[in-house]
């Protein structure tokens, strides 16, 4: 009983000097990948005099945004030890439903059944619902959360296609362009939106009560519960805010496209998993930041930047980031004298 109790208070983190050395020792990972950003601006300017202008890396912090706001979406799921791969497809699946509700019969499939001013809300929702379920199967019936979400991005990949013939929806209304194409101080959206996201989320993780309860539940899941933490809420909340944050994701993303594709979102969650991990979030739950994981994504999008820039084809940009994933990780082995979760 004392050894649960004693584990319970780690997990409130009770224990100042051991909860303070764990802050410490993840605000230094937390930069541990600067010094490699900082290394692929100084060959980007070498290799090009128009890679470090204003437009050039507000160009890169535009395409990576919709990515961003799934690796933040994947990291928070990740800390409470579990993990979601459907969040590719609700990019997908949230603006495709939006858009086929939306737009006028006869037009690209639409069904025109509410105002094209309802397209946003509809599309948060739909990320909202994939989130419930996905919270349900996982905490209430105590399923597998990676066999779970694999067919939740089988179902949601095939909804989409069913509902779009598997045809491109365009002609969207403007409140589903605006977040993908508005200014705000000279500065485009979708940055602003993806900025936010993360300085909200470090904020609530290293301040607030919820947030430190997170990684308990992913650290120590029975001492959380002992320590009076409602760990299933927590989980499910995660799954539902991650779906959310997917589903913002795919407006950004269709309304700087002016478009949602059948395939829209395929592929993204091997580039979302490998900017976590090597941002420093432990697949096992219960370790890593959210600003970790947003240098994960800026230094692989700087790579592809850098790599268009020198003129390599884009037929290699997969290889290549496979290939900086585990140069990655072998020098974070290297550095840390221990494994990598």
């Amino acid at each position: 009983m004392t050894d649960t109790l004693t584990a319970a208070k780690k997990a409130l983190g009770d224990n100042e000097s051991g909860f303070s050395l764990r802050i410490a020792a993840a605000r230094l990972r937390d930069v541990a990948l600067i010094p490699p950003i900082i290394i692929i601006l100084i060959i980007g300017a070498v290799v090009s005099p128009a890679f470090l202008t204003r437009n050039n890396l507000q160009d890169v912090l535009v395409s990576m945004s919709w990515v961003a706001l799934l690796v933040l979406a994947e990291g928070i799921i990740l800390l409470t030890g579990k993990m979601d791969l459907s969040l590719e497809s609700t990019v997908g699946l949230a603006p495709g439903v939006a858009a086929w509700l939306t737009l006028p019969k006869g037009i690209n499939h639409g069904a025109d059944l509410v105002p094209s001013a309802w397209a946003v809300p509809i599309a948060l929702a739909v990320g909202v619902l994939v989130g419930v379920v996905n919270g349900v199967l996982v905490v209430w019936l105590g399923l597998n959360a990676f066999i779970v979400t694999l067919g939740m991005l089988i179902t949601l990949r095939g909804l989409l296609t069913g509902i779009s013939s598997g045809q491109t929806f365009f002609g969207m209304g403007k409140s589903m362009m605006y977040l993908g194409t508005a200014n705000w101080f000279g500065i485009p959206a979708p940055i602003w939106v993806f900025v936010i996201a993360y300085a909200l989320a470090i904020f609530a993780l290293r301040y607030l009560r919820a947030g430190r309860a997170l990684y308990a539940v992913g650290g120590n899941a029975e001492a959380a519960r002992a320590a009076g933490i409602r760990t299933d809420r927590m989980i499910f909340g995660a799954l539902v805010l991650g779906s959310l944050l997917a589903a913002l994701a795919g407006i950004m993303l269709s309304g700087h496209l002016a478009s949602v594709a059948s395939s829209q979102g395929n592929g993204a969650i091997f580039t979302v998993f490998a900017a976590a991990v090597i941002g420093g979030v432990s697949l096992n739950g219960g370790k890593g930041s959210v600003f970790g994981a947003l240098t994960g994504i800026l230094l692989l999008f700087l790579v592809q930047n850098v790599l268009t820039f020198a003129g390599v084809s884009g037929e290699w940009f997969d290889f290549l980031d496979g290939a900086v994933i585990l140069a990655v990780l072998v020098i974070t082995r290297l550095l840390s004298g221990k494994a990598t979760d």
